[in-house]
């Protein structure tokens, strides 16, 4: 790549206010003149990263061709489970109801008018894994009005515990009970305590990357609720109900769930959670060689909890210090490069693990050996490839 495409680069990076000055080379991971791409081994040969149609669309990102901090709304990934309802944005009224002292039906242009609050955050879907080589997982710029402002102006009732956020997507679908099972038509929707709903960091977001919000990602408004995993993150935000007791919804109380089991005095003791914040990860994303030495590129997500270090290993080699980029922010997925010095012929196995800073070390998968549900899983991610 030219040294003009470059600053074309640092150009729109800085108008994303990602400080492009003095950013390394390196920051900017697309490839350089002469670099070429060592092919990975373990990529299903009938892998896409087209939108998929059908009554749920869905796409992956191909994380081989990560070019920098933010990811273009076009190849975002896409995922959901009732959906894409069309939503007309002339129309378009956010509710606020329940234990509210003030209910509001908020139209877009009055959400827009109530100020631009940003923030980089990037998420996975909770059931990211390497069986779908990491792609659910992407990185934007988000645009949008703080939700703890919304119900501030709302006026909490004192008996308000619970905030629950409703997505305009519904169907029909089957909620069991017992011996019973019912077909009842289920709108989306996903809770936060009070607490975390007036913490400072959940958006309602109407922008991503400085455009409008696209159809599969929610268009015209979503929530943001930076350091959790995507579920959370509802689309297509319809009403905002704010009640006393607990939001038992299909995807919060029965679908989004992890089961492990944990020793307990001595006995495994099998442990239901709840689907929340991202747990530490990273995933090798390329290798490219220019000259003797190849260079690693890859990813780490975090709870917005600050990373420790990231180490590469080779094959049965030590764990090697990796880069961070010092363009990451602290919801941002966390690109890092590590260089590979004079790489040797034949097959090899990358894999890399990130250490937070309270020390939560990533897992192998044997580490999660226990856990019975495919939801959560931060494992390390082998990849393979040969070197001609």
């Amino acid at each position: 790549m030219d040294n003009s495409r470059r600053a074309i680069l640092r150009g729109s990076l800085a108008a994303l206010g990602l400080g492009a000055i003095g950013i390394p080379e390196w920051a900017i991971p697309v490839l350089a003149q002469g670099e070429t791409v060592i092919p990975f081994t373990d990529v299903p040969q009938n892998y896409s990263s087209t939108l998929r149609a059908g009554a749920n669309p869905s796409r992956n990102l191909d994380i081989r061709k990560i070019d920098g901090p933010l990811t273009p709304n076009d190849q975002f990934f896409v995922t959901q489970h009732l959906g894409h309802p069309a939503v007309d944005a002339a129309t378009y009224k956010l509710k606020i109801s329940g234990l509210v002292d003030r209910p509001k039906a908020i139209a877009l242009d009055q959400l827009k008018s109530l100020g631009a609050t940003e923030v980089v955050a990037g998420f996975e879907c909770s059931g990211n894994s390497p069986r779908g080589i990491e792609g659910l997982v992407s990185n934007a710029k988000w645009t949008g009005v703080p939700l703890r402002k919304l119900l501030t102006e709302a006026g909490l009732k004192p008996e308000a515990a619970e905030v629950v956020f409703l997505g305009a997507d519904h169907a029909a679908s089957d909620v069991e009970w017992r011996t019973q099972k019912f077909n009842l038509d289920q709108q989306f929707g996903r809770s936060l305590t009070r607490e975390q709903a007036l913490m400072p960091d959940p958006l309602v977001a109407y922008a991503m990357n400085g455009q409008p919000i696209t159809v599969p990602n929610g268009f015209p408004v979503r929530l943001i609720v930076p350091g959790w995993y995507g579920v959370a993150n509802v689309k297509w935000l319809s009403q905002i109900h704010v009640q006393e007791d607990r939001y038992l919804g299909n995807y919060e109380a029965r679908w989004y769930r992890t089961v492990k089991g944990e020793p307990i005095d001595g006995e495994t003791k099998y442990i239901e959670t709840a689907i929340s914040h991202m747990r530490v990860k990273s995933a090798i994303a390329r290798v490219t060689k220019n000259g003797a030495d190849a260079k690693v590129l890859g990813f780490a997500l975090t709870d917005g909890t600050p990373i420790k270090t990231i180490e590469v290993k080779v094959d049965d080699g030590p764990w090697q210090p990796a880069t961070l980029d010092p363009s990451n922010t602290k919801y941002s997925w966390k690109l890092f490069t590590y260089v590979w010095k004079n790489p040797p012929p034949g097959e090899h196995t990358l894999v890399s693990r990130a250490t937070d800073a309270k020390g939560r070390v990533q897992p192998t998968a044997a580490d999660l050996a226990e856990k019975k549900s495919f939801l959560e899983d931060n494992s390390q991610f082998p990849r393979k490839l040969t070197i001609a």
